[in-house]
């Protein structure tokens, strides 16, 4: 699959963009609005993307008067998605309201709302007994654990069935995207990836392995009222998992096709995947405005869709180029 720059691009109709069956990446080192502006109506089958969140996230100047809250640019993205096409955009706990309400005035309608859950997040917290001892322990904020990615979709262009049939999108694939047993977490790569709602099937609370599991996770810090298991202990008793809990990414994956990613906000790619799997079909077209490090067209890679990507940062474009070109 080759990786295509701007250079190279040109606009393609709907019927062109079909016709490409998974076989094309195409990459803009450009602000993403002008992008948006060269791509025909109804060519993108989902847009995909970690938007901006507007918190002035470590001084970065990119996080700052971002379009997530301005209606004209979703507007663009509601143009360019066909009829029944989705939108899944992820947001901050704080700011993710207003990126949504201006995502509804462009004319999308509101599906769903999932959350990426982590345990990895990076504390923002000041203590304010450094300042003044009788408030030792208090602080200013909570640890990051999840981010909301909201689900929306262009309306459809008739019944469901009518539209799924005209413009290849509309539903969404329940099957593909199951969370069952053990099989469906061999896929799911990092660490504590595996949550229970309870005791693992075929093993009481008061098993010697049970107990040791616990102990184990007690000492690693990562028991909590319902069970968490790592990879080691779930494969020790052999678990029933019924949720998709996916990590930040590691340094491995992080650092994937280049010597060092300094992207901030990377995603993982098993998450993108499943996202672009809920979606699309196999041979759909995938555009992710705020391309970051590459992860979304990583993810499309994999999966055999077509990827339009945009990244405005030349440093951070260039890293996704590389991850994206290397990645097998």
């Amino acid at each position: 699959m080759c990786v295509e720059t701007d250079e190279g691009w040109e606009l393609m109709s709907q019927e062109e963009m079909e016709e490409l069956s998974g076989e094309r990446i195409v990459l803009h080192n450009a602000d993403c609005y002008e992008t948006l502006k060269g791509l025909a109506d109804n060519s993108i089958d989902a847009i995909i993307t970690d938007p901006p969140y507007d918190i002035n996230f470590m001084g970065k100047s990119w996080d700052k008067k971002s379009l997530i809250t301005n209606v004209d640019f979703w507007k663009e993205c509601l143009r360019v998605l066909k009829h029944g096409g989705h939108l899944l955009a992820f947001g901050h706990s704080r700011t993710s309201h207003r990126m949504v309400s201006a995502v509804e005035d462009a004319g999308f309608e509101i599906r769903d709302t999932i959350m990426w859950i982590y345990g990895s997040g990076f504390p923002k917290s000041h203590n304010v007994g450094n300042k003044d001892k009788d408030w030792e322990g208090w602080g200013s904020a909570l640890k990051p654990a999840h981010e909301p990615i909201v689900l929306t979709r262009k309306p459809l262009e008739g019944t469901m069935v009518s539209n799924v049939r005209k413009w290849g999108v509309g539903a969404l694939n329940i099957d593909a995207t199951r969370i069952g047993h053990n099989e469906d977490f061999s896929k799911i790569k990092g660490r504590s990836v595996i949550i229970n709602s309870g005791c693992p099937e075929g093993h009481s609370e008061e098993s010697e392995s049970f107990q040791k599991a616990k102990e184990k996770l007690q000492n690693l810090g990562r028991w909590t009222a319902n069970v968490i298991l790592d990879e080691e202990a779930g494969k020790e008793l052999g678990e029933a998992s019924r949720f998709f809990y996916c990590p930040k990414v590691n340094k491995k994956e992080r650092n994937a096709g280049v010597s060092k990613n300094e992207h901030p906000t990377v995603k993982p790619i098993a998450l993108m995947e499943y996202l672009i799997k809920l979606v699309t079909r196999e041979g759909a077209t995938v555009f992710d405005p705020f391309m970051g490090s590459g992860s979304t067209g990583m993810a499309a890679k994999t999966l055999h869709r077509n990827f339009i990507g945009c990244e405005k940062e030349k440093d951070y474009f260039e890293i996704a180029k590389a991850r994206i070109e290397n990645w097998e």
